[in-house]
């Protein structure tokens, strides 16, 4: 039933002429790739609330859909939270789909063609980041950008997991965490007078009187129209855009590319609030009981453009004592830890202590596994987490006041005191997405909740995590409706109500 999808072919011409040796192991990796999105979209068709589907009914064999239109779709049982490549094909009506991009366009729902269309790309260049790189989980890196660069699928519950619009077959190669490259950041001068610096901007990174401003070299080719000067070898991280220099900072650019949902850059409204932002992470960590680090933002500046702008970080590795190491809990999933059910719920345990701590006091982190990562001591115990970018979090005046914290001065879509829309976010990043991709399916998720919920102090957002259906963005809706604003939800089966998860 398949019929190669454009990008498919587009693809392997590309990599035909720059890259020959990669090519029998893409075409190999198709079927898995078409999988692996499909298995994603499935997961979304059933548990988002799409408004064209009626029914969901769970049959023998399966889960069985009921469209509007009267048609239906059938598959695999769709456990919201398993990550893996269980789905190999789904049916609409009588017809067989292996292709997600096929479906998607089937369907025929609005929005679906423009949707059907990043399938395609997302199967070509998740099958491109499988060629390029493969790890072992008995074999651990010794440096954080090494840990990153094992998160080769990308997102695990977005079918958009690859999606990168606008990048060549040779820049994904080149600038891709997955491929391991150098990525050689150029420098653009901006006088001072006409740029917003927030916190201190290295010595290093100015030129008398003008901010040398680090740029990704896909942004100087393809949004600037310039070369950039100057030469900073990084390491490009799980996000692609943020990069590690070696012995020095984390470098967030601005990329103006759509990937996997978003368009990438950086305010000129984040800038101007980074530095209080800062200071407020440092503020909220130090009510975290020793459990919760924040990684400090060094100082951001931008040319008053999102386009030319970036931040610097200091490197999580900071938070590392002897024999510690700081990984990613996307990465978690690359090792063999998760297959302990004790070890997952004493991670489960440490990161709901220290999420619901941070709730509290007031503030709602996006805990999701490429923001939130873990300190794991020489035996791999999880001891502590760290917590990057705080771009995404929401304030509450009223629970900071009740802790005697005053409300730093940040943007307006920030401050919330409504505790569905800061449970949200907490929830929806950190169980039913961090936690939920590292146990990897509903039942494990289950346990580890369930072991680790018995030793929390039961407060109310504790009760509401464990009585009511957990959140999570309705990141494949909101692709088909993309001129709709904000974040749409879904309300997935809660593991500790739902044994059949």
């Amino acid at each position: 039933m398949h019929r190669p999808p454009t990008a498919e072919t587009e693809v392997a011409r590309e990599l035909a002429a720059v890259r020959p040796g990669l090519l029998p192991r893409f075409t190999a990796g198709l079927p898995g790739a078409r999988a692996a999105v499909l298995s994603r979209l499935w997961r979304a068709l059933a548990h988002e609330p799409m408004p064209w589907r009626t029914g969901r009914t769970p049959g023998r064999d399966g889960t069985v859909l009921t469209l509007r239109d009267g048609r239906t779709l059938s598959g695999p049982h769709a456990d919201p939270y398993r990550t893996d490549a269980y789905v190999r094909s789904v049916r609409l009506d009588a017809v067989v789909y292996d292709d997600p991009a096929r479906l998607m366009a089937d369907l025929a729902v609005p929005g679906g063609d423009a949707l059907a269309a990043e399938l395609d790309h997302c199967v070509a260049s998740l099958a491109l980041s499988r060629a390029g790189r493969e790890f072992h989980s008995d074999e651990w890196p010794r440096t954080g950008w090494e840990w990153e660069q094992r998160v080769v699928d990308g997102h695990p519950f977005h079918p958009n997991c690859r999606f990168r619009p606008g990048f060549s077959v040779a820049e994904q190669l080149a600038y891709g965490p997955e491929h391991g490259p150098v990525v050689a950041l150029g420098q653009v001068p901006v006088p001072a007078t006409e740029c917003l610096v927030s916190g201190e901007w290295p010595a290093g990174m100015r030129d008398g009187g003008r901010v040398l401003l680090p740029v990704h070299p896909w942004q100087a080719a393809h949004v600037l129209g310039q070369a950039a000067g100057g030469r900073i070898d990084a390491h490009p991280l799980m996000s692609l855009r943020t990069l590690a220099v070696p012995g020095g900072p984390h470098v967030k650019t601005a990329l103006s590319a759509r990937l996997t949902s978003s368009v990438r850059d950086i305010s000129v409204a984040s800038v101007a609030a980074s530095a209080a932002l800062s200071a407020f992470g440092e503020r909220l960590a130090a009510h975290g009981d020793g459990l919760l680090h924040i990684t400090r933002t060094l100082g951001a500046a931008t040319a008053h453009s999102p386009d030319l702008a970036a931040v610097l970080r200091e490197p999580p590795e900071v938070y590392a004592g002897p024999g510690e190491r700081v990984v990613p809990v996307a990465a978690l999933a690359t090792t063999s830890l998760p297959a302990s059910p004790a070890w997952l719920a004493r991670f489960a345990r440490l990161a709901l202590r220290a999420g619901l701590r941070a709730l509290e006091v007031g503030a709602a982190l996006e805990a999701h596994g490429q923001n939130l990562l873990v300190v794991l001591d020489a035996a791999g115990e999880p001891r502590r987490l760290v917590y990057r970018d705080l771009a995404d979090l929401r304030v509450s005046p009223a629970r900071l006041a009740r802790h005697g914290i005053a409300v730093p001065d940040l943007p307006a879509r920030m401050i919330t005191d409504d505790p569905e829309v800061l449970r949200r976010k907490l929830f929806g990043s950190l169980v039913a997405g961090a936690l939920a991709a590292t146990a990897g399916d509903g039942a494990a998720l289950r346990d580890a909740l369930e072991a680790a919920v018995r030793e929390l102090p039961r407060t109310p957002d504790l009760v509401a995590l464990c009585e009511r259906p957990l959140p999570a963005k309705a990141l494949t809706l909101m692709r088909l409706t993309p001129r709709r604003s904000g974040d749409l939800w879904a309300e997935l089966p809660n593991p500790l109500r739902h044994p059949s998860c």
